[in-house]
């Protein structure tokens, strides 16, 4: 369920997103807000500028959770962003512990806008393979606990 005070942050996003625009960047912004709304951390994508192709703002802020946040204080986080996160941030959010993620567009709505942002090829994956040796760091982790 979205509130109005959800749409009020995620009006937020979305501005950032108009701003990664104005800046030359593509247009993609998030925010993250603790539970009474206090926004922590904001970032749009400068996938561009950067050229660095994980520069999403939806991951500079899941590792910024991850790096500044404890896990009780992320569980307890929403982060607003102005389009569905894709798969890449979807980890790590996932890994990042945050509580909640509410966003303005899905990613068929943003593919219907711009078809060009899904049209990524899939890249060929083979494997599993060498099982046995690959084993043995995860195995040599787990005993050092």
């Amino acid at each position: 369920m979205i509130s109005t005070a959800d749409e009020a942050l995620l009006r937020r996003a979305v501005a950032l997103a108009a701003r990664a625009v104005e800046l030359g960047d593509a247009p993609y912004g998030s925010l993250l807000a603790g539970p009474d709304g206090t926004v922590l951390a904001q970032a749009h994508n400068t996938v561009r500028r950067d050229r660095d192709i994980t520069a999403h703002p939806e991951l500079k802020l899941a590792r910024w959770a991850a790096r500044e946040l404890d896990p009780a204080a992320a569980a307890r986080t929403t982060m607003y962003t102005s389009c569905q996160p894709c798969t890449m941030c979807a980890g790590a959010l996932q890994r990042s512990g945050l509580g909640r993620v509410v966003f303005a567009l899905s990613t068929a709505q943003l593919v219907a806008l711009n078809p060009e942002s899904g049209a990524w090829p899939t890249v060929p994956q083979h494997g599993p393979a060498l099982f046995d040796e690959a084993r043995l760091p995860i195995e040599a982790h787990h005993r050092r606990g």
